[in-house]
């Protein structure tokens, strides 16, 4: 049984910080669009129409990469799309710049310095901020009273105009990712107690059971074997008091065999409850979990196991994948347990796998299971996670 947990709505409609971006640099586009439209009614000599082509195509294609689904999805495109669209974003800022001859290009480059961080390695980042900003310094070798010494107040000025924005999106990232990594641990935790509490109240109730049978239930068979051989040596009314005597022992005996036989079949472990905390702690990973209703699990070790197997893939895919969506389902047979697993991310061509994988190769081995994962550049990651059915190991 299929269906979308409150959580996964929630994460849907979750602000990031690089949303707000995305508004604040329409809005500075706007902003930088409003002196273009006015440019050529403020200066004393009117701009040439190539001029005026120039800053408005540049303008138009800055918007038009910033729009690009690249910065929204941030990681989860290919690298060479997001440098794509940053390198449009760059030039034709520089090109507003360039063809008006004015600073108008360098506020549409704090919007790039501003996503930067969010599309790149943070060395790569500033790298790119450095030339951004060398470029534009050097448009003041293009003015009439240009020179090398204005060309590096130029550079100096919109280095510092940049690095603002660049250090301020820079520290909104790493506040991301850690309160993601602190919520990612957290429900770990909630799911790994919810089964443990799973666990303690199924030995709980298996030890009452026994109990109940071993003790209570001995002593009533007792006696009753006592009331049936006084019935055998009592005569009128003393033999119907002790056959009724007898009755009630052997009604009591059978209540407490069902009782104990109850206590014994409610000792499921309610897995799906510690795999919902665990897929809700994923804020930039939309987890959709397929669960069959009749599935039923009495070995707290192997839920333990598929839960540490579901809590591994979860973390690799959000962290290494750069998917959207991870879809995990239970599959019940008679070769067995499957836990499937599947993402939308760049997948590799080459799978080396880490410490998390060979962990669960190996839990998964001393069940008699087995580990299979398939992936290929484009394609995301296939994971297939078998073992026996309880008693078959």
């Amino acid at each position: 049984m299929s269906a979308e947990r409150p959580g996964t709505m929630n994460r849907m409609l979750e602000w990031q910080p690089v949303d707000w971006l995305r508004y604040f640099g329409l809005l500075i586009w706007i902003l930088a669009a409003v002196p273009l439209a006015l440019f050529p009614m403020l200066t004393k000599q009117p701009p040439s129409t190539d001029a005026m082509v120039g800053w408005w195509s540049g303008a138009v294609l800055f918007l038009l990469a910033f729009l690009h689904p690249c910065v929204r999805l941030q990681w989860r495109s290919p690298l060479w799309k997001r440098i794509a669209v940053l390198a449009v974003m760059s030039v034709s800022a520089f090109a507003v710049g360039y063809f008006t001859k004015t600073g108008i290009g360098s506020l549409l480059a704090m919007v790039v310095a501003a996503i930067l961080p969010w599309m790149l390695p943070v060395a790569f980042s500033i790298g790119w901020m450095i030339v951004l900003a060398m470029s534009f310094g050097a448009l003041a070798l293009f003015t009439p009273e240009g020179g090398w010494m204005l060309a590096l107040v130029f550079f100096l000025m919109n280095l510092g105009l940049t690095l603002f924005p660049f250090i301020a999106s820079l520290l909104a990232l790493k506040q991301v990712k850690a309160r993601g990594e602190l919520r990612r641990v957290n429900s770990e935790l909630l799911a790994t107690q919810s089964l443990l509490a799973e666990n303690t109240r199924i030995a709980e109730r298996v030890r009452i059971s026994r109990e109940l049978h071993d003790l209570v239930g001995h002593h009533l068979t007792a006696l009753t074997l006592n009331l049936e051989v006084a019935s055998h040596i009592t005569t009128d009314k003393a033999r119907e008091h002790v056959d009724q005597a007898a009755s009630i022992a052997r009604l009591l005996l059978s209540d407490v065999r069902e009782v104990v036989s109850d206590m014994r079949r409610d000792d499921q472990v309610d897995l799906r409850r510690a795999l919902e905390m665990l897929a809700d702690g994923v804020p930039e990973l939309a987890v959709h979990l397929d669960i069959p209703d009749h599935l039923s699990l009495t070995d707290p070790r192997r839920a333990q196991i598929l839960l540490r197997c579901a809590q591994e893939l979860i973390t690799n895919t959000a962290r290494h994948a750069s998917a959207s969506n991870l879809w995990i389902s239970l599959e019940t047979g008679r070769s067995g347990l499957s836990l499937r697993a599947r993402d939308d991310g760049r997948g590799v061509s080459e799978l080396m796998p880490g410490n998390g994988l060979n962990g669960m190769r190996e839990r998964l081995k001393e069940l008699g299971g087995r580990l299979d994962i398939a992936t290929r550049p484009g394609a995301g990651f296939q994971v297939r996670a078998w073992m026996p059915e309880e008693g078959q190991a």
